[in-house]
């Protein structure tokens, strides 16, 4: 064999090798490789912020930086609902989270980013107009959540938006299609008018048929049979007060904590927390809880008694070097140190 018909073997050879390894990586990238099932969690965390925080950034880009940064903590840790309270006292025009005019305060602003990085990327043009708010969020980092799937990912369970049925052939009585970023429609059982977000069970990933056949479950019904995290619900709270009273368990949080540099050392309390069916960890703006007390017109406590609240009042950065920790660092100190503990705890 001459020299150069050699080295025309070894480079069809070796181009082989080359794309049936390429191969082998695409196929993988088809399943969510990065979801453990971790077993059935009844257990829920929630977390409280002010809205405030983000009227303290400067500017429209820098407030969705801020906003992205703190949506990120929030999926690493696996928060399951993010509750944006008013600390400022000032009532607010009830119907403002209705509108779509260009402006917004920095409740409605908060409320509205978390919801629209929360939801999966082929369902974001469906539910979220084009606003201001919005502008700068293709710099953000994405969440890549569980529920955040690409089109040829399988999974037992997709987030879907239901469309208007009598626009399609041959779809059922009873039936609702749902658009939920496959490459066929989904088909449920029920009736619901369009437009409406929904978790659906798969029944089958692909379909000779026109439609794939699938189930709407609960939101919740991921977490709670398999223990896959499916992302969180936001909720605003018209003061502290709101936060611990609209909880929509039906019998409140069972833990629940309020974090402060004046609260008691995290090291020393870490081993006397309960075990919790749903907690809750509140956390203050630039003036702290104290303030937020003092604001709430519905408390007839002062800010100075502000820990009791709350089941447990922590520091969880004593001796810090700096004369503050942002909300946003105290979030993810706070949710990094209570890891371990929600894990063990939760029931």
């Amino acid at each position: 064999m001459d020299f150069n018909k050699r080295k025309r073997n070894e480079f069809h050879s070796y181009n082989a090798k080359r794309k049936k390894k390429e191969k082998l990586v695409i196929n993988k990238s088809k399943n969510n490789i990065h979801t453990v099932a971790t077993g059935p969690r009844k257990y829920t965390v929630t977390i409280a912020l002010p809205g405030s925080i983000v009227a303290n950034a400067q500017g429209l880009e820098l407030k969705t930086a801020l906003v992205g940064q703190i949506a990120r903590a929030l999926v690493i840790f696996c928060v399951d609902e993010v509750v944006i309270f008013d600390d400022s006292g000032i009532p607010k025009e009830q119907n403002i989270f209705e509108r779509h005019d260009g402006v917004s305060n920095e409740n409605v602003f908060f409320i509205h980013l978390l919801r629209y990085m929360e939801t999966p990327q082929y369902l974001r043009k469906s539910l979220f107009p084009i606003h201001r708010d919005l502008r700068f969020t293709g710099l953000l980092n994405p969440l890549d959540c569980p529920h955040h799937l690409r089109i040829d990912e399988d999974f037992p369970y997709r987030e879907g938006i239901t469309l208007d049925s009598s626009l399609y052939p041959k779809v059922p009585k009873n039936c609702t299609l749902v658009e939920a970023g496959l490459r066929q429609k989904v088909l449920v059982s029920d009736r619901i008018k369009p437009g409406v977000r929904v978790t659906l069970f798969m029944k089958e990933m692909s379909s000779q048929k026109k439609y794939i056949n699938a189930e709407v479950v609960s939101p919740s019904t991921p977490r709670e049979t398999m223990g896959y995290y499916w992302g969180y619900t936001v909720r605003f709270a018209s003061s502290l007060s709101a936060v611990l009273t609209e909880s929509p368990y039906e019998n409140g949080y069972d833990l629940t904590i309020g974090t402060s540099e004046r609260g008691v050392a995290f090291e020393e309390i870490k081993d006397n927390i309960p075990n919790f069916n749903h907690i809750l960890i509140v956390f203050g703006g630039l003036a702290g809880l104290e303030a937020a007390v003092d604001a709430d017109q519905n408390l007839d406590i002062g800010g100075d008694r502000v820990e009791e609240l709350f089941d447990r009042w922590i520091n969880v950065c004593p001796a810090q070097g700096c004369r503050t920790i942002r909300t946003e660092e105290a979030l993810l100190i706070t949710l990094a140190q209570l890891k371990a503990i929600i894990m063990k705890k939760g029931k």
